[in-house]
């Protein structure tokens, strides 16, 4: 089936620690087999949980701290400096930490404010990880999410009109255009942004993380079973791989490309 509708992209994001501040991009290079560039680079062990940098394997999300169980992560404003490798993270308004995490110094000085100001969600010491290319995702393979806003609509009608937060589903390509569930649909189907290429791979399933507003902290709804009441499942939203390169902005057309005849 022809499918007809181009989006455009109207948000663009990464998270270059897992569970902490979204940061908000207007072009991004797309590296075939890559993540968006720093997407997911670390995490903030939560216990041991047997990560070896030197050999990166995925590990499932519950071995870090994450906003599906740590929500307090939200009223952090933290930002990464990709030059320095410097992480600084606020809140209220002033730096709580900061520190260079490809040094031993940075990440101790970011790990002991997990310590003291993460208790008692924490199950041993806190640790930053990090791995070569390794992205922390929340699935076993490199991928860019996808959100369709036109759904993040339909999750506030069913909620009764609450507005939804877009970021609660944390991202990495926000889109208008297609209508609302059709990107469920396209598992399977490649797009074209410019000159580079995802192909959608899988649906999200989403956790309770979705359930923590971005701005306040607060888990104030319950997004997933809203959605299973709704439609019988709790997806939002798509994975896909890159699998041709290139540059990628805010305002690019999202077209879904017609199955190349052999």
């Amino acid at each position: 089936m022809t499918f007809s509708h181009t989006a455009e992209i109207t948000g663009l994001y990464r998270y270059p620690i897992k569970g902490l501040t979204p940061e908000r991009l207007s072009r991004v290079p797309l590296r075939t087999g890559q993540t968006l560039p720093a997407d997911r680079r670390y995490a903030i062990e939560n216990g041991p949980s047997g990560f070896d940098p030197e050999a990166p394997q995925w590990k499932p999300k519950i071995q870090f701290l994450m906003l599906a169980r740590n929500e307090r992560l939200a009223a952090l404003d933290s930002r990464f400096d990709d030059a320095s490798n410097v992480l600084t993270i606020r809140k209220d308004g002033q730096i709580v930490a900061s520190g260079d995490l490809e040094t031993a110094a940075g990440r101790a000085a970011i790990e002991a404010f997990f310590s003291a100001n993460f208790q008692p969600e924490l199950k041993g010491p806190p640790k930053v990880l990090s791995g070569r290319d390794h992205s922390f995702s929340d699935v076993a393979r490199k991928v860019v999410s996808i959100i369709n806003l036109d759904s993040v609509r339909a999750i506030e009608a069913m909620l009764g009109g609450v507005a939804v937060h877009p970021l609660r589903f944390r991202a990495n390509l926000y889109v208008e255009g297609w209508p609302a569930w059709s990107e469920l649909d396209l598992v399977g189907q490649t797009l074209a942004i410019g000159q580079a290429r995802l192909k959608v791979v899988k649906r999200i399933v989403r956790c309770p993380a979705t359930n923590v507003d971005p701005i306040t902290a607060e888990r104030d709804l319950e997004i997933p079973p809203t959605l299973s009441r709704h439609l019988g499942h709790m997806d939002c939203g798509i994975y896909a791989e890159v699998v041709e390169g290139g540059e990628i902005g805010v305002g690019d057309a999202v077209a879904v490309e017609e199955p190349r005849l052999v």
